[in-house]
């Protein structure tokens, strides 16, 4: 009997069975979705593509099926090499024995992978409360690992791509009629397509530039998992090159819009600062309240389908809330913003840093303002990782005039594209104060100074703790700027002793006096 004779029910049956995985599996668990299933075996799990073709996917023969196997795992592997471990066959013997890996003529392809429990996952753990901003900064940083590396596909992308999506979410929102909100579909819509009218030529340029490149296509909590401390992505789309290769900026703001509609806008404001620290890319950020209303409206019309498709009164309610929600959200994200530059100053170990993250979430459009850091700048441009130490030779005159020019361009970049840049750096001479506050006046936008003052001893206990910071400060460094550094007379002082607390609340006083309507 070949292959074409073994129903694809009779192979779900066979691995649902423990007796699949020999003796000594006791229990198989199944995940679900609309296009594969999932058995977990033991320490296995085991991916069944299922014999289906739908628009945007076709595994409809066994030859593709085995061909978007060897897919999956050639792409996942460079997230996640310790889960993915290869593709196996499913085989049937003479006699008609279904058997993983065996001997006889394979009837199926399975993705094996090294098991991880689920409830490491990244939205069980958001679920829990236990998502913090460090955590959401690894995800970030991951991400930008995955689109460092990432092939360019200038075949991909570019303002045609966007149109598409922006057309088939109204497609399909439209087609919902009574269970969507259409009064504001349609203003979704028109504010979607003036983004596409005004950000077009960008979006073929950032194509030409290759960062339309092979991403992972569906980077939401549900597709991470923490491998100790770590996130991990997986389960990266596969099945369609319209869907996975797209400009990375759009990659990363699946996940950052999902952090925002979880309630959760310290992580999504830590995980994109996170990214951009190692994809420095301001001047794609006119794109951001596109790409994210646009992955916003396709939860919103996920959740229509998958309502349609439901039995369950309860869920289906609870699914036509969601896609009213994601849909609100996308509305939103599309209000416009406001350009600033709030710059945070003071010696080392005065705490700029920590007020900086804590101040980005507060200020500027969704997900708050971009962090522009003077440590994290001088490490890129000398090529290490933010926490690498760096010889005195890094922070002589030359090197310093060059962090401050390129902090000061990079503020400039983000104000442009209408959000708020906070610029964290030491700030010692007026020169330097000068040219962040002149560049401010020259895009025409509101500018903040922020001095922060503490006792010296309290600097140097704060330095004393730090543990795998980005500055290079020591005890020694902090005198020579205490001896050294002037006191601008034109920022606002904030007394930097205090807790943390009480210094974002007296900074975002001193904001809220100087810029209406960027502290929310």
């Amino acid at each position: 009997m070949g292959a074409s004779h073994v129903r694809q029910e009779d192979v779900i049956a066979f691995l649902a069975a423990p007796a699949a995985y020999g003796p000594m599996c006791h229990r198989v668990d199944r995940v679900e979705t609309h296009i594969s299933i999932v058995f977990l075996a033991g320490d296995r799990a085991f991916k069944l593509k299922r014999a289906v073709h739908f628009p945007y996917v076709d595994y409809s023969t066994l030859e593709q099926r085995r061909r978007f196997c060897a897919e999956e795992v050639r792409l996942n592997r460079r997230t996640a090499p310790e889960v993915y471990l290869g593709v196996t066959p499913l085989t049937r013997s003479e006699t008609g024995v279904l058997a993983i890996g065996g001997t006889g003529t394979p009837v199926e392809w399975l993705v094996e992978m090294r098991r991880f429990e689920q409830d490491r996952l990244l939205d069980a753990v958001a679920s829990r409360g236990e998502l913090d901003v460090e955590m959401a900064a690894g995800i970030g940083a991951a991400a930008a690992a995955l689109h460092v590396a990432a092939a360019p596909r200038r075949d991909h992308g570019g303002r045609s791509a966007m149109q598409w999506v922006v057309e088939e979410n109204d497609a399909e929102l439209s087609a919902a009629g009574a269970l969507v909100a259409q009064p504001a579909r349609a203003r979704l819509h028109e504010a979607l397509l003036q983004a596409l009218t005004r950000h077009g030529d960008l979006l073929d340029a950032r194509r030409a530039r290759g960062w339309v490149r092979e991403c992972h296509g569906d980077l939401h909590l549900g597709n991470v998992f923490l491998a100790g401390d770590r996130p991990v992505l997986f389960d990266c789309i596969e099945f369609n090159d319209e869907l996975s290769c797209i400009d990375v900026l759009y990659d990363v703001a699946f996940l950052v819009m999902d952090l925002l509609h979880r309630s959760l806008p310290a992580q999504a404001n830590a995980a994109l600062n996170a990214w951009l620290e190692r994809l420095p890319q301001y001047e794609a950020l006119p794109l951001l309240p596109l790409f994210l209303s646009c992955r916003a409206a396709i939860r919103a019309k996920v959740s229509i389908t998958a309502a349609a498709t439901n039995q369950a009164p309860a869920q289906i309610a609870r699914l036509q809330r969601d896609a009213a929600a994601y849909l609100d959200r996308a509305l939103a994200l599309m209000s416009p913003g406001a350009g600033a530059m709030v710059a945070i100053g003071g010696l080392s170990g005065s705490g700029k840093s920590a007020l900086a993250r804590r101040l980005a979430p507060a200020i500027g459009r969704p997900p708050g303002a971009v962090v522009l850091r003077s440590d994290v700048v001088r490490k890129r441009r000398f090529g290490v990782e933010p926490t690498e130490h760096l010889p005195d030779s890094a922070y002589n005159a030359p090197v310093n005039a060059a962090v401050y020019g390129e902090l000061t361009r990079s503020a400039r970049e983000v104000a442009r594209a209408r959000h708020v840049a906070i610029v964290d750096a030491v700030f010692p001479t007026d020169a330097w104060r000068r040219a962040i506050r002149d560049a401010a006046a020259a895009e025409g936008i509101p500018f903040v100074g922020l001095w922060l003052d503490a006792p010296l001893g309290v600097m140097e206990a704060r330095l004393a703790a730090r543990r795998g910071d980005a500055s290079d400060a020591t005890g020694a460094v902090l005198r020579r700027q205490y001896a050294r550094a002037t006191m601008p007379l034109d920022w606002a002082r904030i007394d930097a002793s205090r807790s943390l607390e009480r210094v974002a609340d007296a900074a975002l006083d001193r904001i809220a006096e100087r810029i209406q309507a960027i502290a929310r």
